[in-house]
């Protein structure tokens, strides 16, 4: 039973750090970009949409690990086994452990990656957010292959 607990746990707690990270990276992200408004109150749309990428990785690759953890690979343990083994238990919580960091600094990366072009939107009158949102893309890159690792990963425990 207690195998089972931390097979169920590992998901939640991905999705978890995800959001944490997101609201790390939008806090830096909103912080830079205040001061932006209030000198120039037409950036406000940038940067409105430089401090809500960083959601992605909760909103978008944290959620759909935990929702295909929960809604198919965890019960396709159960169907196979009565009880999850205690070692697939440890790499389901491994690999959400990864799933979560993963989220986490890159949400926090890109965060810091919009904060530095938020802060810089004035002075080059709003030239400046086509390549921040690029740049940003970047960082978002390692939260979609975290997603995507993840899930691959639990995809080959299921076979197991």
């Amino acid at each position: 039973m207690s195998s089972d607990i931390l097979a169920f746990i590992g998901p939640g707690l991905a999705e978890g750090l995800a959001a944490v990270g997101s609201t790390l990276g939008i806090y830096i992200a909103i912080s830079a970009g205040i001061p932006v408004i209030s000198e120039d109150p037409a950036q406000r749309g940038r940067v409105f949409a430089l401090a809500f990428l960083p959601a992605t990785q909760t909103l978008v690759y944290g959620f759909l690990y935990m929702l295909m953890s929960y809604s198919a690979f965890l019960p396709s343990l159960l169907k196979k086994y009565s009880s999850v083994p205690p070692h697939i238990a440890a790499a389901v919580f491994g690999i959400s452990i990864f799933v979560g960091l993963v989220e986490l600094y890159s949400a926090y990366g890109q965060g810091k990656v919009c904060a530095d072009g938020a802060a810089q939107l004035i002075k080059t009158r709003g030239a400046i957010f086509g390549p921040t949102v690029i740049l940003a893309a970047y960082e978002e890159l390692f939260g979609i292959l975290g997603m995507v690792f993840g899930i691959m990963f639990m995809s080959i425990i299921t076979s197991w």
